[in-house]
């Protein structure tokens, strides 16, 4: 695996946290968090992103709504029970591992 495969194996799994993280604080579509995480700086192909959404969405992470939004069906999603519960033992884990590998005195 490059330097590069491991860089985005690594940032895919926090976004994926990201992505749970606004889908249990309100219904997000696709379209609103590739604007929230290109305000921080990352950038996310449709064939990134989607697949992502349908994959958390198969999981059971994410509950899927169809709304019509200006003439458009788009699809938003929610975080389930089981995904907020993963966003939490995610955070914890992040939590854990940032700490000792940012403590400049470990």
């Amino acid at each position: 695996m490059s330097g590069r495969e491991l860089t985005r194996e690594f940032f895919l799994g926090f976004i994926k946290l990201h992505i749970l993280h606004h889908a249990a604080q309100e219904p997000v579509c696709g379209v609103d968090l590739a604007e929230e995480l290109g305000r921080h700086g990352y950038e996310l192909s449709p064939g990134t992103l989607y697949p992502t959404l349908h994959a958390l969405n198969r999981a059971g992470y994410l509950e899927q709504h169809d709304r019509t939004v200006h003439g458009r069906r788009r699809k938003y999603y929610v975080a389930t029970d089981a995904g907020a519960a993963a966003l939490e033992r995610g955070k914890a884990q992040a939590r854990e591992l940032m700490h000792e590998i940012l403590d400049d005195d470990g």
